[in-house]
């Protein structure tokens, strides 16, 4: 992919991310963001203005697709702006959004049920994930406490919802970025993770109710199932890239949510 930007006369730098597979390139003082084998996805997104505006698509000799966005001058949010009035609305607008939904479901993505979501990680953990009694302290939970909520009101979710895939632009717009583990699931699970990952006492329930939701023991269940079964993948994840100062720390985190709470 490189070779063929670098003919046609852009500059590459890598712009970081899990995949290694972005780039910042630029030309005559024109600046993109370049990602190959990105989903058709971000058209939607792109047209929603939850990401920055897609310039172009374009399949290059190798056969790989390279989406082409504006790229934008700016900076992850902080914690505490978390529980801005424009996260929420942002969120509530994915979560509400007709036409994202329609586009997974075009691109015949399933619902992520509670269930699929459990036999996936109960047959992914290695030996040594599952050893560890706060590990098989959480599975007993997931299992006896599986959510229940009617399918019709499954939305678009963005599965990783932490403050460094939010973009403020230096023109003050704000984006969510990295949609690689998009599904159509209980928008609990990107509520849960925002609300134990960056508690600050009451600020969740006045934050929950700009998003548009009532805090009731029902979704407060559901969030701490999502917020457990998304701990574990994270624990997984760690523990497979052999990184395990951040595999314990998210151990302790799964530890403090199995503990909040108690009675949910």
């Amino acid at each position: 992919m490189l070779e063929h930007f670098y003919q046609l006369g852009w500059t590459l730098d890598s712009a970081g991310g899990a995949s290694g597979e972005a780039y910042m390139a630029e030309q005559d003082g024109r600046k993109l963001f370049l990602k190959r084998n990105s989903s058709p996805f971000l058209a939607a997104l792109s047209a929603e203005g939850i990401v920055p505006k897609l310039v172009w698509t374009k399949r290059i000799e190798t056969g790989e697709v390279v989406t082409a966005q504006h790229w934008k001058n700016g900076r992850s949010l902080t914690h505490e702006e978390m529980y801005s009035q424009r996260v929420a609305k942002l969120l509530k607008k994915i979560h509400q959004s007709k036409p994202l939904l329609t586009m997974l479901k075009r691109m015949e993505m399933k619902p992520m049920y509670p269930e699929l979501l459990l036999k996936k990680i109960n047959s992914s953990l290695s030996r040594q994930v599952l050893t560890h009694h706060v590990i098989r302290r959480a599975l007993t939970y997931l299992e006896d406490h599986m959510p229940n909520l009617d399918p019709r009101f499954y939305t678009v979710c963005h599965g990783d919802v932490n403050h460094n895939n939010w973009l403020l632009s230096d023109q003050d717009e704000l984006f969510l970025v990295d949609w690689e583990g998009a599904m159509i699931a209980d928008p609990a699970i990107d509520l849960g993770m925002i609300m134990y990952t960056y508690q600050q006492g009451d600020l969740f329930e006045a934050w929950l109710k700009e998003y548009g939701a009532e805090l009731t023991i029902d979704l407060q269940k559901r969030m701490k199932w999502y917020t457990i079964i998304q701990a574990i993948a994270m624990v997984e994840w760690y523990e497979e890239k052999n990184r395990y100062q951040d595999m314990n720390e998210w151990i302790q985190f799964l530890n403090g949510v199995l503990h909040q709470n108690p009675f949910i």
